[in-house]
């Protein structure tokens, strides 16, 4: 008995060296390609296994024998990089994910947007940057309609939802979702928002009119706008590499109104000028006029 615990415990020791070593080369190898993408080792780094696992499979799929053999291929073929950048997309989403900030939307923001459409007499404008499966879209749509009863003739708000998967757009499209993604959301709000097709729920006609979803790559493309406000939230100020960052925000700049909204999520900040953040509300920043 004694030996066949050492046996097994020379194994458990073998297997987790060979795993470290694994994690380890990936992690090198993250950390020369990911600036080449422009994009920031820092916001991949409690992400990385799941980007690893995908370039394992790639790596077998090539036939190659790892990392270091991996990065000889991308240095002779540029389209490669092309396949290793859609590896590094990353979802995480789910209705009113952040319900801080989706309260700071409610009670202040959003109800900011409405007054301002009201008084220039014009429908208010909405953009979800990396929308993905479009939970956020959708819980915008949700709370402008339901919570603050903007959903009248003079309160119009269009939503523009983009993002660069065709397969996240597609459900988003569908409209139809698993009960835990919304586990934030309050069970009269699911009662009167959605309605049951199986086992999904699935958004209810009248809170899809006026969302619009684009396949935009952030980095290259944007919807011309103006916005009253744009929600950037854990893609750029997250994965992108700061160069990037500042590239972004001049485009958002472009495009928001005159102290119009750019909202965060809750573990992004922007130091940036031309976005002061507004008190008490530390993930929202208002647009310098």
């Amino acid at each position: 008995m004694a030996a066949t615990f050492v046996m097994r415990g020379r194994h458990e020791v073998l297997r987790t060296s060979a795993l470290a070593m694994r994690d380890a080369d990936c992690t090198a190898f993250l950390q020369w390609a990911l600036p080449q993408l422009e994009l920031n080792w820092a916001g991949f780094r409690k992400v990385r296994r799941q980007v690893c696992k995908r370039m394992r499979q790639r790596i077998a799929a090539l036939g190659l024998s790892g990392f270091a053999a991996y990065r000889e291929r991308l240095e002779g073929d540029a389209q490669e990089w092309q396949v290793l950048d859609q590896f590094c997309h990353i979802t995480i989403s789910r209705f009113l994910r952040d319900r801080g900030v989706f309260d700071h939307l409610r009670t202040s923001i959003l109800p900011a947007v409405a007054e301002r459409a009201r008084s220039e007499r014009r429908a208010a404008r909405c953009w979800s940057a990396g929308c993905a499966s479009g939970e956020e879209p959708y819980s915008i749509r949700m709370l402008w309609d339901i919570e603050l009863d903007c959903g009248n003739p003079r309160t119009k708000m269009s939503i523009v939802a983009t993002d660069i998967d065709d397969a996240l757009l597609a459900r988003a499209r569908d409209g139809c979702y698993s009960r835990s993604s919304l586990r934030e959301v309050r069970p009269e709000l699911i009662a009167r928002a959605f309605e049951q097709t199986g086992s999904r729920l699935c958004i209810q006609a009248q809170y899809r009119e006026g969302v619009i979803f684009l396949k935009q790559d952030l980095r290259s493309e944007a919807p011309p706008g103006p916005f009253d406000l744009i929600l950037c939230r854990y893609l750029a100020f997250t994965y992108f590499a700061p160069s990037l960052q500042q590239r972004i925000l001049r485009v958002f700049a472009a495009r928001l109104v005159p102290n119009g909204f750019l909202v965060v999520g809750s573990h992004e900040n922007v130091a940036d000028p031309r976005f002061p953040s507004i008190a008490g509300m530390p993930h929202v920043f208002t647009r310098a006029d």
